[in-house]
C-alpha cells in the first residue's frame, strides 16, 4: 500500500517546479600544497 503512494508522488513530480541553483565545484588540494602547509606548520 505504501508503495502505491510513492508511485503516485513520482508520477506527479514536475521538473518545472524545481528551483535553479548555482553550485561551486570544490576541488581537493594537490599533494604539493598539503606538503607546503605541513612544512609551514612545523617551522
Amino acid at each position: 500500500m505504501a508503495d502505491k503512494l510513492g508511485i503516485r508522488e513520482i508520477d506527479n513530480f514536475s521538473k518545472a517546479k524545481l528551483k535553479k541553483s548555482e553550485t561551486q565545484e570544490n576541488t581537493l588540494p594537490t599533494r604539493e600544497t598539503t606538503e607546503q602547509e605541513r612544512r609551514s606548520e612545523i617551522s
